[in-house]
């Protein structure tokens, strides 16, 4: 059954839910949120059976940039679904979904071939390196958004924007946590991740391996965001009007902004880190076929409803 989705399945009961999220701007609906959170519950268990079957099938995790954004992807979803049911008030939603679907987005791009060896994905350095800087990429994307949200909720009040008008947001003092712990975090995770690369690198350079060259544009990119992270976090950890909120939150959007142009770099392809282990790897758009994408949709909502198994005469 599993080998039926695709991530047009999971992609779609995301915008659904983030559509059903905007629409909380303009009018109330009773069940509207238990709709909502039910079409993200839906995507996150799409979601995690794509995922696990491909693993099941002999992918090992981390072996293709495929994975590993649809990992990161869904990081953020679970993130998304535990907000919206501890959290059901805040519209955050609105600044989660679009990053989810984003990377949904940026994973489809990528074949799901195996970008890199099976040697290679089963390396514990190597293991480290994705791990870690997934998790770095995680908490810099959390930080983005509760640092927006942060900014958007600062200007309200400063405007005095009545808090039952529409967007609703979480207390600047939740906000403000959050994105001094994701400064601290994204830090840590990513420099980790980079010293494990660094030893990975040099380990195969001497070995029989292909290594990564170190003027390679996702390598200067990504020092150059850990220098930014860095020093973003000792700034606001010993400067002390940098710890007021409205300054993190511009920190946090700023370190946003270079994982973007890291991830840039990366989809442009001119970067080897996108098919370091594979030469047959070619990046590519893949091509949308509407009619077979609603056929999957079809299949897997038929195959289940609240009660089990739908018999042939209920499909």
């Amino acid at each position: 059954m599993f080998s039926h989705i695709h991530v047009v399945c999971f992609f779609t009961s995301y915008a659904i839910a983030l559509g059903l999220e905007i629409s909380r701007l303009f009018f109330r609906m009773p069940v509207r949120l238990l709709v909502m959170l039910g079409f993200a519950a839906l995507g996150l268990v799409m979601h995690t059976a794509y995922l696990w079957h491909r693993a099941a099938t002999g992918a090992a995790p981390l072996s293709s940039w495929h994975d590993w954004f649809l990992i990161a992807s869904w990081v953020l979803a679970t993130a998304y679904l535990a907000l919206g049911a501890s959290r059901p008030q805040a519209n955050v939603g609105l600044f989660l979904l679009p990053l989810v679907l984003a990377l949904t987005a940026v994973a489809w791009m990528f074949p799901p071939n195996a970008s890199f060896s099976a040697a290679w994905a089963r390396d514990a350095w190597s293991i480290a390196h994705g791990v870690m800087l997934l998790l770095g990429t995680v908490a810099v994307s959390l930080g983005f958004a509760a640092g927006l949200m942060y900014l958007v909720q600062s200007w309200r009040l400063k405007h005095h924007v009545s808090p039952r008008a529409g967007l609703k947001l979480p207390s600047l003092e939740w906000l403000q946590a959050i994105n001094k712990q994701s400064l601290i975090f994204s830090s840590c995770f990513i420099a980790l991740g980079l010293f494990a690369g660094i030893i990975m690198n040099s380990v195969e350079a001497r070995g029989s391996r292909p290594s990564l060259p170190w003027t390679d544009s996702v390598v200067i990119t990504s020092a150059v965001l850990l220098a930014w992270l860095l020093a973003a976090t000792l700034f606001e950890w010993l400067y002390k009007p940098a710890q007021q909120g409205r300054k993190v939150a511009y920190l946090t959007v700023a370190s946003f902004l270079f994982l973007a142009l890291v991830m840039a770099m990366l989809l442009a392809g001119g970067s080897k880190h996108a098919q370091p282990r594979s030469a047959s790897f070619k990046f590519q758009v893949p091509r949308f076929n509407l009619e077979s994408a609603i056929t999957t949709w079809n299949l897997e909502l038929g195959t289940w409803n609240a009660f089990g198994p739908l018999s042939e005469d209920q499909t």
